[in-house]
């Protein structure tokens, strides 16, 4: 579906008016979805969509995903969730996930952001200095 310029712009003024402070409220989030699925305007898909990827990158900002080769320990999570708490501020998640193809370290990311300190991306740092 092709959105249109102005769809897209009345997609980001609906999504800044469901911010409260520099958090999305879901409750006013789904009253403008609710809105504007009743609205039956030639462009509410192509809002509601702009719209939708607008929260989806929201969500994505305020959640970490945490990878690791093995279990963690709980003291060590929540010194990780305390740093994530510290380093973005509040209104994060955290989540936990095992990966063994890490081999061992952990990696990290917040949307965009990602802190690797993995085995698997020290050797491929490795390997691309020897090419």
């Amino acid at each position: 579906m092709k959105t249109t310029r102005r769809s897209r712009r009345e997609a980001r003024r609906l999504y800044q008016a469901c911010l409260a402070g520099k958090q999305l409220d879901e409750g006013r989030a789904r009253r403008v979805v609710e809105k504007v699925a009743r609205g039956r305007g030639r462009r509410s898909l192509a809002v509601l969509s702009h719209f939708q990827r607008l929260v989806r990158l929201d969500r994505a900002c305020h959640h970490a995903v945490v990878e690791s080769a093995a279990p963690l320990p709980a003291e060590f999570r929540g010194r990780l969730e305390a740093f994530v708490l510290r380093t973005y501020g509040a209104g994060m998640t955290t989540s936990f996930e095992e990966n063994p193809a890490l081999i061992a370290g952990i990696r990290v990311q917040v949307g965009s952001d990602v802190y690797d300190g993995s085995v698997r991306a020290a050797l491929a740092g490795l390997q691309d200095r020897f090419r």
